[in-house]
């Protein structure tokens, strides 16, 4: 039986935000205040202006260290894993109430229409949800998983 060949596919910015704009899983990359790495599976879409957004709370390891250091690195990956590309850029978070426009945004790049906008904008308020955004500075190729072409026939 064949092997699987692992890949890797370079894209302009457009192939990049293509790929982005379908898949919605990540794992987010942040650094701890001693320098080590720290890692948070998230929900992410693409903005209008092509950055990655992804919700979470202001007082999550994620926001609290992208406060203190907004260089930020996600893997952002197919729904079966594959294939799979990483991101690397600067992260801000937007807390409220200038969270909630962005909130309303990052939840139509995802899920499409909410049936209630006014209930979802007051259940951001009511949860206190925040916004990071990830400007994407560079990006690796897309990538999927396999043998290394060199041990195809093998």
């Amino acid at each position: 039986m064949a092997r699987t060949i692992a890949t890797t596919t370079r894209v302009d910015r457009a192939g990049l935000e293509d790929f982005l704009r379908t898949r919605h899983r990540a794992v987010l990359l942040t650094t701890r205040a001693g320098g080590a790495p720290q890692m948070s599976p998230v929900t992410c879409g693409l903005d209008g202006e092509g950055r990655l957004v992804i919700s979470t709370y202001p007082d999550r390891a994620k926001a609290v260290n992208l406060r203190r250091d907004p260089a930020a690195a996600a893997c952002v990956l197919s729904d079966d894993w594959d294939p799979w590309v990483q991101v690397t850029g600067t992260a801000e978070v937007i807390d409220l109430p200038d969270s909630v426009e962005p909130l309303v945004e990052y939840y139509r790049s995802i899920s499409g229409e909410h049936p209630d906008w006014a209930e979802y904008r007051q259940a951001m308020v009511d949860q206190g949800k925040s916004l990071i955004r990830l400007t994407i500075t560079d990006w690796g190729p897309i990538a999927t998983g396999g043998f290394p072409p060199r041990l195809a026939d093998d």
